[in-house]
């Protein structure tokens, strides 16, 4: 399993409120370069996000589902794309003082990548994780300045 962590300067509640904008996952998600809004209303379970992963000249498209969700806390969502198979990614985010500690929990479920999982593909995910909780911190932190600033 690749677990990770990050401290975030800010609120469980300002985290919460990136994670639950479906539009906005292309923003801190890494590998995905487009997102939108799939069906039901994100993040109730069963909703979706549609995405778009470019490599190179390739294109893949993939659907991102809510397993459960207990807001502000917990987001757990199974990622399907397509041939290269599913994979769960489980979110929480405690609260930490005034801050909030996220842990990302991601292993592979179904297809190729369940079937090749092993301690390689564990390290990549852990550089992805950390890139990705980067991205998270920083648009979060961004959103809750600017937010400030209009106050």
């Amino acid at each position: 399993m690749a677990v990770r962590h990050q401290l975030i300067r800010t609120s469980p509640e300002a985290v919460w409120e990136v994670l639950a904008d479906g539009s906005r996952y292309s923003d801190w998600v890494v590998g995905t370069s487009e997102s939108r809004p799939g069906k039901g209303h994100w993040p109730e379970v069963g909703a979706t996000i549609d995405y778009t992963v470019c490599v190179g000249p390739w294109t893949l498209t993939g659907q991102t589902i809510v397993r459960r969700a207990a807001p502000p806390h917990e987001l757990e969502l199974e990622v399907d794309s397509g041939p290269l198979g599913t994979a769960r990614i489980a979110i929480e985010v405690r609260p930490w003082g005034e801050d909030a500690l996220v842990i990302l929990d991601e292993h592979p479920l179904r297809g190729v990548g369940g079937a090749l999982h092993n301690a390689a593909l564990d390290a990549v995910l852990q550089l992805r994780h950390r890139s990705m909780l980067g991205r998270l911190a920083k648009v979060v932190e961004g959103t809750t300045r600017r937010a400030t600033a209009r106050s």
